[in-house]
């Protein structure tokens, strides 16, 4: 059953994903503001459950699987974030590569700080 979770969870988190990404280069011409609008809101949303799943005692793990680890392990990608950071790099791009993996690290972080806190308001 804890498989199915995941595969579950990993499916949706992986077409949400895709959708996210193709907005962005529809909209913004860039699936770099695609991966970071991702990652940041995946890290929201993983460190409310996080956050939220600590402050219950009787929390039901499936809910973990299904939506941590599932849903925002594909939703949110690291590897996306070096790739396209190796790639500013590889053109050149010094200054937009050290500005874009900084951002997405401290704002990854801010935003799971932000979830965690909320999620402890509403308990």
């Amino acid at each position: 059953m804890n498989w199915l979770l995941v595969i579950i969870g990993g499916s949706v988190g992986a077409a949400c994903r895709y959708g996210a990404d193709r907005l962005a280069n529809t909209y913004l011409g860039s699936s770099l503001t695609g991966t970071v609008s991702v990652n940041i809101l995946g890290s929201l949303v993983l460190g409310f459950l996080v956050g939220y799943a600590l402050g219950k005692p009787n929390w039901n793990q499936d809910y973990s699987l299904l939506l941590g680890v599932g849903f925002c392990g594909s939703f949110t990608t690291f590897s996306a974030v070096t790739v396209s950071g190796i790639q500013l790099i590889s053109d050149g791009n010094y200054g937009k590569a050290i500005t874009y993996l900084t951002f997405s690290v401290v704002a990854g972080l801010l935003a799971a700080f932000l979830g965690i806190w909320i999620a402890k308001q509403t308990i």
